[in-house]
C-alpha cells in the first residue's frame, strides 16, 4: 500500500538561510552590473590632479615657514628674557646683600633698630606700605629697598612674560608638526599618481614641463636697456637668483643648494645685504605695491594666486624667476602660467 505521509517542509531556519543568500546573490548581482569598471587615469588627468596636490602642498609650505620663523623668534626671546632674569637674579642677591652687611654692621655698633630686620625679608613691600615706619630708615637705607623692591616686581614681570612664551612655544611646535604633516601628505599623494604612470608617461610630463619652462629661459643681460633692474639691490638679488637656477624646490629650504619659492626670494635679497620677510604673505607686504605688469622692473617680488602662497622674481618681458614646485628647480617662467596679483618693489 502507497504510504500517505505528508512531505516534511523544510525548517524556518533552512528557509531563512536560504532566502537571505538568494538576496545577496540578486544584491551582489546588480551591484555588479551598475558598477563601472575602474580605470586607470590618463596622463593628462594625472598631471591636472597633480599640480592641484602641489599647489596645495606649496600653500601648506608657506604656512609651514611662518610656524617656523614664529618659532625662531620665539625662541630667541625665551632666551633673553631668560639671560635677563638670570643677571637680574645676581643683581637682586647683591642688592640683598648689601642690606644684610648694612644691618649687621648697625647690629655690630649695637644701633640697630628692630625695623632693619625687614631688610632681608622676601617681601620688603610690607615694610614699605607701612609709611609710619619710613622715620626710622636713613634715606640710603629707604634707597636701597626701593632698588630691591624694584628688582623683584622687574624679575616676576619677565618670568610671567618667559612663562607665557614658552606656552606660545609649544603652541607652536605643535602647529609645525600638523603643517609638516599636511604638506608630506599632499606631496605623498602625488608621488603615488605619478607612480601610477608608466615610464614613458612621465618621461611626456617632464618632457612637456620643461618645454614650457624653455620658452621662456632666455637669461637677462642686467648690462641693456631692456634689463633695467629697479634698483642696485633689486639687481644684486636677481643675479644671485640666476646663480642658482637648475637648484632644485625643496619645502622650508632658503638656500644655498636648494629652495622654496619664498626662501628663494628672501635668499637672493640677503646676498644684496637686504633682509626680507621669509613667507611670500609676509613679503607681499615688505615694499610698494605695483598692480600693472607694464611697470614692473628686474628684481621686483611677484606675488600669484588670490592667498598669496607664490613668489618670485620679476625677470623682464613677462617673465618670471622662481622655485616652482617640488620635483622642478629653479627656472624662468612665463608669468601667464599663473594668476598674478601684484609686484612688490623693495
Amino acid at each position: 500500500m502507497a504510504s500517505h505521509r505528508r512531505p516534511k517542509q523544510p525548517s524556518r531556519t533552512r528557509v531563512t538561510v536560504f532566502s537571505t543568500a538568494a538576496a545577496a546573490a540578486v544584491v551582489l548581482s546588480a551591484n555588479a552590473a551598475n558598477a563601472a569598471p575602474s580605470e586607470k587615469p590618463n596622463k593628462d588627468e594625472v598631471k591636472s590632479k597633480v599640480d592641484k596636490l602641489y599647489e596645495e602642498a606649496e600653500q601648506a609650505t608657506e604656512k609651514l615657514d611662518g610656524a617656523k620663523e614664529k618659532q625662531q623668534k620665539l625662541q630667541k626671546e625665551i632666551n633673553s628674557l631668560q639671560d635677563n632674569v638670570a643677571r637680574g637674579q645676581d643683581e637682586l642677591n647683591q642688592l640683598r646683600e648689601g642690606l644684610g652687611s648694612m644691618a649687621s654692621a648697625q647690629y655690630r655698633t649695637g644701633g640697630i633698630d628692630p625695623s632693619v630686620a625687614l631688610f632681608l625679608s622676601s617681601n620688603p613691600d610690607d615694610f614699605l606700605d607701612k609709611a609710619s615706619a619710613m622715620d626710622q630708615l636713613s634715606a640710603h637705607q629707604v634707597e636701597m629697598l626701593k632698588k630691591v623692591q624694584a628688582k623683584q616686581r622687574s624679575l616676576a614681570q619677565q618670568r610671567a612674560e618667559a612663562s607665557s612664551k614658552l606656552k606660545d612655544l609649544a603652541d607652536t611646535r605643535a602647529d609645525l608638526a600638523k603643517k609638516k604633516q599636511e604638506v608630506q601628505s599632499k606631496l605623498g599623494s602625488a608621488q603615488k599618481l605619478l607612480n601610477s604612470l608608466t615610464a614613458q608617461e612621465k618621461a611626456a610630463l617632464v618632457s612637456q614641463d620643461q618645454e614650457r619652462a624653455t620658452r621662456a629661459s632666455k637669461r637677462v643681460d642686467l648690462g641693456t636697456g631692456t634689463g633695467k633692474a629697479a634698483s642696485g639691490r633689486a639687481a644684486a638679488a636677481f643675479a644671485a637668483a640666476e646663480s642658482v637656477i637648475g637648484a632644485p624646490y625643496v619645502y622650508t629650504h632658503a638656500g644655498p643648494s636648494s629652495f622654496d619659492c619664498s626662501g628663494l626670494t628672501s635668499w637672493a635679497y640677503a646676498q644684496a645685504d637686504v633682509t626680507i620677510p621669509r613667507t611670500s604673505q609676509a613679503q607681499a607686504n615688505a615694499g610698494t605695491r605695483i598692480y600693472s605688469q607694464s611697470d614692473l622692473k628686474i628684481g621686483d617680488l611677484v606675488i600669484f594666486y588670490g592667498d598669496q602662497h607664490h613668489v618670485g622674481l620679476y625677470a623682464g618681458d613677462g617673465r618670471v624667476l622662481h622655485a616652482p614646485h617640488s620635483g622642478a628647480f629653479v627656472r624662468f617662467e612665463s608669468m601667464a602660467n599663473m594668476p598674478f596679483q601684484f609686484g612688490v618693489r623693495i
